[in-house]
């Protein structure tokens, strides 16, 4: 049987009566395809329900073959020894028992035929950049993007004929992407993936775009599906012009005919009152000329209605591509003061930041380095959240630290109360004004933050900081583009352009950063922060 995945007539509501599909048809066979779409379009949960993570509302699901879902949070019990996780610990177990001489039956039916499982367990682990970790450490020993890939690991080794990736580049460092890269490359079933990782979905066979409810199908990798798309919209944005012509022609016409009929009526009128022809006549004559102005009119109405409709259609085809534009004048720094100063600062966990560091002015600042270097510890430092050892950090302007955790926000709030509560001394008017520029307009200030998506959460939350009073002159990011759709990377890109302040942003996402005009690089690597070139950092 060839591995595939079939919904039909897929219907799912969340418990607070939000529709997330109504009627979907999607079937995706052997290759691998990128899911994309924008934040809330469901991409997770339809995963969820191929997984049977979810059960649809209506609808089935069916999928011919095994599936393997790595979800986009993955959490994984830190006692357990990495065996355990890998689903191996009881053939591994058995295996030992009869090299030591147990040939009880119960250890040959564990075992089965899987007697090279340790060999290919590790083979899978050093193909993931994970070989240094062996089978009986716990996964409370390992790092969050080595967990990430411990759980990929494990459905390696299961070899499912489905696999269903969710963000899976999140939290992993480039090196542990490009281990990622090489084993997407190497899948030989289904592979569904969501992703904001262009790099990821360079690699994909075809991407499935999933927009108000349905799939639009693409052939190729992103960059085709980016000129596909492109193509699309100059054909969609072409229409709209034509359909605008169209019903402005259409209510001139009715206008010009409106004005005629009301001459004939006009014109009928005199002659009536004149009684130049017998009244049976001129009776039947103002019914026809009725009965005409009225299919007259019905007419060029229909027709501008018609026209209405194509302008709707048209205009709903141009895809609404809003950005952030604010003006952030309070946020600038001038060139040569100082804003930060760290001296002799030693982390908790062991990083270390020797001698003197200096940031001036409104620099760019990149900060990378493998997973469980020391970057999100050094930007809670810097940011007061923690005691350092030793040495100091002091920020010489007001400063902002916006966290992966995103949990900024108060969950029970609007929209527009958390960002009143950076910013006290802003009218409401001002607040709400304000957070229209960060696509927040009328009834959206208004919803509560723990009802929005990850994307939108996350511009509350950068719209909350950014709107702090006082502004800030020093923005630290740490893993800004985790869980974002390329349009929300967009917006967060154009939004950092109008910041005038410097810039710190811990990331992985090279493209993200480079869009940044970054203007030093800094890597955390074996516990000591240095200067490197953005060369060193592409070539590694």
């Amino acid at each position: 049987m060839t591995p595939s995945i079939t919904c039909t007539s897929l219907a799912f509501t969340w418990p607070d009566g939000t529709a997330v599909f109504e009627g979907l048809d999607v079937a995706f066979g052997p290759g691998r395809t990128g899911l994309v779409g924008v934040n809330g379009s469901g991409k997770s949960t339809l995963l969820k329900l191929i997984a049977g993570a979810l059960r649809p509302a209506d609808g089935s699901v069916r999928v011919a073959g095994e599936v393997g879902h790595l979800p986009q949070n993955v959490t994984l019990d830190t006692a357990l020894r990495v065996d355990e996780a890998l689903g191996i610990a009881a053939r591994r177990a058995a295996l030992h028992a009869i090299e030591s001489g147990d040939v009880a039956e119960e250890h040959f039916e564990t075992v089965g035929d899987d007697w090279d499982v340790e060999e290919r367990a590790l083979a899978t682990l050093g193909e993931l950049g994970l070989g240094h970790i062996g089978l009986d450490r716990t996964v409370g020993e390992v790092s969050g993007g080595e967990s990430v890939l411990l759980r990929l690991a494990a459905l390696l080794l299961r070899r499912p004929d489905v696999l269903l990736l969710d963000e899976p580049t999140n939290n992993l460092d480039l090196y542990a992407r490009r281990r990622l890269y090489t084993a997407v490359e190497n899948w030989p079933g289904v592979m569904v993936v969501v992703s904001h990782d262009r790099e990821l979905l360079e690699l994909v066979d075809q991407i499935a775009d999933l927009r108000s409810g349905e799939v639009t199908w693409y052939g190729g990798n992103f960059s085709a599906y980016e000129e596909a798309l492109a193509v699309e919209q100059e054909a969609a944005e072409r229409m709209v012009r034509v359909a605008e012509a169209d019903f402005r022609k259409q209510k001139r016409e009715l206008a010009d005919a409106q004005v005629k009929l009301a001459r004939r009526k006009r014109y009928g009128q005199k002659m009536f009152e004149q009684k130049r022809e017998p009244k049976i006549v001129m009776g039947a004559r103002k019914r026809a000329a009725q009965e005409s102005a009225g299919k007259h009119r019905i007419m060029h109405e229909e027709r501008l209605a018609e026209a209405r409709g194509r302008l709707d259609d048209a205009v709903e085809a141009v895809r609404d591509d809003d950005e952030i534009r604010v003006d952030l004048p309070y946020t600038a720094v001038p060139p040569g003061r100082d804003v930060l100063t760290l001296m002799d600062l030693e982390l908790a966990y062991g990083a270390r930041v020797k001698g003197g560091f200096d940031l001036r002015g409104p620099e760019r600042v990149a900060l990378i380095g493998r997973n469980g270097a020391g970057k999100t510890t050094l930007l809670r430092t810097i940011a007061g959240e923690l005691e350092p050892v030793s040495g100091g950090a002091t920020a010489h302007v007001p400063l902002r630290f916006l966290p992966q955790r995103l949990d900024v926000l108060d969950g029970e709030l609007s929209v527009a109360e958390n960002v009143a509560r950076f910013a006290p001394g802003a009218t409401n008017n001002r607040v709400r004004a304000r957070l229209a520029r960060f696509l927040f307009r009328g009834a959206r200030a208004d919803q509560k933050a723990a009802t929005l998506s990850g994307g939108e959460r996350f511009r509350a939350t950068l719209a909350a900081l950014m709107l702090a009073e006082p502004a800030p002159q020093l923005l630290m990011l740490d893993e800004p583009t985790n869980n974002l759709d390329m349009a929300s990377v967009r917006q967060l890109t154009t939004a950092l352009e109008s910041y005038e302040g410097a810039l710190i942003v811990a990331s992985h996402d090279l493209p993200f950063l480079e869009s940044l005009g970054i203007t030093r690089w800094l890597l955390m690597e074996e516990g000591e922060l240095r200067e490197t070139a953005q060369e060193a950092v592409e070539g590694a």
